[in-house]
């Protein structure tokens, strides 16, 4: 994360530089999703050797400020692991597009002694965030992971205190699973959580648990492999305990995108087939489709292009699985009707 940092202030700072000296160079401001900030932060930097005429400013301050920024018009493009309500859409003031970008897993991650590698039921999790379960050597845990010598020390919930797409991806799956999470607290990018400790952004709540013996938390892959903390496997639809990686990710995938709704709102939550990790979801960036900037919508729409198609080789080694290529079709699809003033905006191909 502190590379990813880096990274972005050193091209928020080329950016400044780059402005001042060039003249015609272009700012494009976004904000929104920290579930893909590593992945983005990778694409502004390669896209400038591209476009050296653009540059980025993304702020990774969360799903919920990412649409609430986008619908009041204060970025450019908004970022979401969370699809907008129809509700959310009706109240913007034209009509938005979600486009996706890649894929990644969210991970329960946790914090114990001599790190024993432990696995979840869907159940398991459910009582664990609904604070039914309250001790690390519950009988629970204990037969779902058997021969593992486990702690009495307290569990910790630890959850997003921001309005949080990996929050969504996380609370769409246990209300896929449990009646009682359903009932009792259900979806959205923020959730009265029945216990717990709030962290702002991924990189909080990795914050959070590597600090506090005994918590588990939710994060993108990449969060937990950055910090060093397990991403355990957990049980998925067809009954296998499956591993977080890009491969599981993009078997999770694979059934949605031969099925992909036209506007790309679309859970891909406990999905089936035997090899599919069960908590996985597309990440949108949200544009409204017709521009306000013709010169910003040209810009926007050809980093859109750049990005689901040259842009996917990067995301593998940052725990991302790359767009199944029928969405990607799609997505080009989508871009076409990107406009200005009901001119496409997308460049001749």
């Amino acid at each position: 994360m502190k590379r990813a940092m880096g990274l972005l202030g050193a091209l928020l700072l080329a950016g400044g530089l780059g402005a001042g000296h060039a003249g015609a160079q272009q700012l494009m401001n976004g904000a929104g999703a920290t579930f893909p900030y590593p992945i983005y932060s990778k694409w502004f930097d390669e896209y400038t050797r591209v476009d050296p005429s653009v540059r980025f400013n993304y702020q990774s301050i969360g799903s919920g400020g990412g649409i609430r920024q986008i619908s009041e018009q204060t970025v450019d493009f908004g970022a979401s692991d969370g699809p907008m309500t129809d509700e959310q859409l009706a109240k913007a003031p034209r009509p938005l597009l979600h486009v996706p970008t890649v894929l990644g897993a969210v991970v329960a991650t946790y914090n114990l002694p001599v790190d024993p590698k432990l696995r979840f039921t869907p159940e398991l999790l459910a009582d664990i965030f609904l604070g039914k379960i309250t001790s690390w050597n519950d009988p629970k845990i204990a037969t779902v992971n058997p021969g593992v010598t486990l702690p009495r020390t307290p569990i910790l919930v630890v959850h997003r205190s921001d309005g949080s797409g990996t929050t969504y991806i996380w609370v769409d799956y246990l209300s896929k699973v449990s009646k009682e999470w359903e009932t009792k607290v259900g979806r959205g990018t923020s959730v009265k959580w029945p216990v717990g400790l709030g962290g702002k952004g991924n990189e909080g709540v990795a914050g959070q648990v590597k600090n506090t013996p005994g918590a588990i938390g939710y994060v993108e892959l990449a969060y937990a492999t950055k910090n060093r903390l397990p991403a355990a496997p957990v049980r998925n639809a067809a009954g296998k305990f499956v591993e977080p990686t890009i491969a599981s990710t993009t078997a999770a995938a694979a059934a949605a995108a031969s099925h992909m709704p036209a506007d790309f709102r679309v859970s891909l939550t406990n999905s089936p087939g035997d090899d599919a990790y069960p908590i996985a979801s597309f990440t949108w960036l949200l544009v409204y489709k017709d521009q306000s900037d013709e010169t910003k919508g040209k810009a926007l729409v050809k980093f859109l292009w750049w990005s689901s198609h040259e842009g996917q080789k990067y995301a593998a080694d940052l725990l991302y699985a790359p767009l199944p290529a029928q969405v990607v079709k799609q997505i080009e699809a989508a871009l076409s009707q990107i406009t200005f003033k009901g001119k496409p905006l997308l460049a001749a191909r």
